[in-house]
């Protein structure tokens, strides 16, 4: 019996654009990426760490990372989707929008940008009002406890997001 081939299936192959203004534009999406998720990622061990009390291993630290502001590197994330569409238009048709892993990674930061705006933020700002005014007294009412941990288990799930998006950046489908 012969052996029946078939043809491989056409890949969709991009060229690779080059010049400055595209690595430019390529390293600060990258970095956007990583400040903005790394931030992110800190704030969820930070808040792990700050259940353990005000007492707790770490908790100096703690109170450093939680001072009343805002977490400005965690915004970094707003930068992604700006260099990123920069990345597509200095492409010169190498890569448009309709591109399915265009696609997917907005569908990915906008996800990440709603836990981070709904859940993360939210709960960091009342995490820092708590530790820097009543640390001691948190445990009363329960709130800081599920605060600490809606943040951390948020932040674990935006470094899946990450990872996820950054597979889909690499392997372009």
């Amino acid at each position: 019996m012969a052996a029946v081939t078939f043809p491989a299936a056409p890949a969709v192959v991009h060229s690779v654009p080059v010049g400055a203004g595209f690595s430019v534009l390529l390293l600060l999406h990258v970095a956007c990426a990583i400040v903005g998720f790394g931030a992110v990622a800190v704030t969820g061990v930070e808040a792990r760490r700050a259940r353990r009390g005000p007492t707790g291993p770490g908790a100096d630290g703690v109170r450093r990372y939680f001072s009343p502001g805002v977490n400005w590197a965690a915004r970094a994330l707003y930068g992604v989707p700006v260099f990123g569409l920069g990345l597509v238009s200095a492409s010169k048709g190498a890569f448009s929008t309709g591109d399915g892993f265009v696609v997917a990674g907005i569908g990915l930061w906008a996800l990440a940008t709603v836990v981070a705006e709904v859940v993360v933020w939210p709960g960091e700002r009342r995490i820092q009002t708590t530790v820097s005014s009543g640390w001691e007294t948190a445990g009363s009412d329960g709130r800081f406890d599920l605060d600490c941990r809606r943040v951390s288990g948020a932040a674990v799930v935006l470094c899946g997001v990450f990872l996820a998006a950054f597979i889909v950046m690499i392997a372009q489908p």
